[in-house]
Parts: structure tokens; C-alpha cells; sequence
């Protein structure tokens, strides 16, 4: 099946529900996420300090979105009601059947929870099945440990790293690790017994 394309929607897990990232998101983000750059420290931006400044952040993300460039989710663990951070899927192609997880961050609160892994499995449950994508990918600073992890538990595959690819919002440089999954691996149950 050719893939579908994308447009906003509410997908429900056990853990957390993803649900289309709005500005009526921004104070609960600005509770979850603001003053701490060890959320911020894997995306191109300055850890926002202000209300404003996360106002400002999600309004950039919902033009990309706007430009067709993505589709944001508000991330809400089960029974809290209240966003505690951000995912997406970016770099689309409908034509080559890809897409990539990215431009994440969540609350500490979810580190190591169920909800952490339910936020990406949804989303590939999503893409392959709903979607008709052959391939979803992530694109991970060297550094981020915690996420290769996330990836690797998956069953995501490392398929090598993008040298000097992308200069952090420090000035430094990082390597890019690529991690996919295909859809043929997510149908056949090859991706780590966890999908």
C-alpha cells in the first residue's frame, strides 16, 4: 500500500496518549520542561527559561508542522491529563516511504518508564500499520545514550554514524547515529520481541 499522508491524530496507549501539539500545550510544558537543559540538550535549540520562550519554541514547531515539514504530538502520561513534552514525525517522504522520530524531549518524570518506550512504539504502530511506511528512523546525537538504549531495546537497528553532520546549539559539532526499522522487520516481529 502506498503510504498515507499525514495529518494530526490522537493515538492511545496503555502509558500515554500522543494527541496533536497545540499552543493550549505551552504551560504544561513550560511545567515540565522549562529551566532544564538536560531535556534540551539534544535538539538545535536553547533550553527555554521563560513561558514565552516555550511559547515561542511550539509556535516554531507548529509553522514546520504548517510547512508540511512535520506532524507534532503532545506527549500526556496516563491519568495526568497535562503534556509533558514533545515528539515528531519529520524529514517525510511519501515517495520514498520514510519518515523520522524526532524532535523529542520529555519531562524527567518519563525517563525510564513505560511511557517512554509506548511513545515510539505507538508511533511506529502508527506509521507501518495506519500510515503504510516502509521505514521509520531516528537520527541520534553520539552522545545521547539514553535514547541509543531506548533504541536498541526497540530492536531498532544502528546503521552507522553521519560524521561531523550537525552543529549543536553549543557550537560543538556531533556525529548523527542513524537507527531504523523497517516494516518488514516490525511485521515479522524481528525488532527486538518488544513490537
Amino acid at each position: 500500500m502506498a503510504p498515507r499522508p499525514l495529518v494530526p491524530v490522537v493515538l492511545h496507549g496503555r502509558y500515554v496518549r500522543l494527541e496533536p501539539l497545540t499552543t493550549a500545550h505551552v504551560p504544561d510544558l513550560h511545567l515540565a520542561g522549562s529551566r532544564d537543559d538536560g531535556l534540551w540538550q539534544w535538539l538545535p535549540v536553547v533550553t527555554p527559561y521563560t513561558l514565552g520562550e516555550m511559547h515561542m519554541l511550539v509556535e516554531q514547531r507548529l509553522a514546520q508542522q504548517s510547512a508540511g515539514g512535520a506532524v507534532l504530538f503532545a506527549i500526556i502520561p496516563a491519568g495526568t491529563n497535562r503534556a509533558a513534552g514533545w515528539i515528531a514525525y519529520t524529514d517525510i517522504s511519501v515517495v520514498d516511504e520514510r519518515l523520522d522520530i524526532g524532535w523529542h524531549w520529555a519531562a524527567r518524570s518519563t525517563w525510564e518508564t513505560p511511557v517512554a518506550v509506548e511513545t515510539h512504539l505507538l508511533l511506529l504502530h502508527h506509521a507501518f500499520e495506519n500510515l503504510g511506511f516502509g521505514r521509520v528512523q531516528w537520527q541520534i546525537d553520539h552522545l545521547d545514550v539514553r535514547s541509543q538504549l531506548t533504541l536498541s531495546g526497540l530492536g531498532a537497528v544502528r546503521e552507522g554514524p553521519l560524521r561531523r553532520h550537525a552543529r549543536r546549539s553549543d557550537g560543538t559539532w556531533r556525529d548523527t547515529l542513524v537507527y531504523a526499522v523497517l516494516a518488514t522487520e516490525w511485521r515479522n516481529g524481528t525488532t527486538g520481541g518488544l513490537i
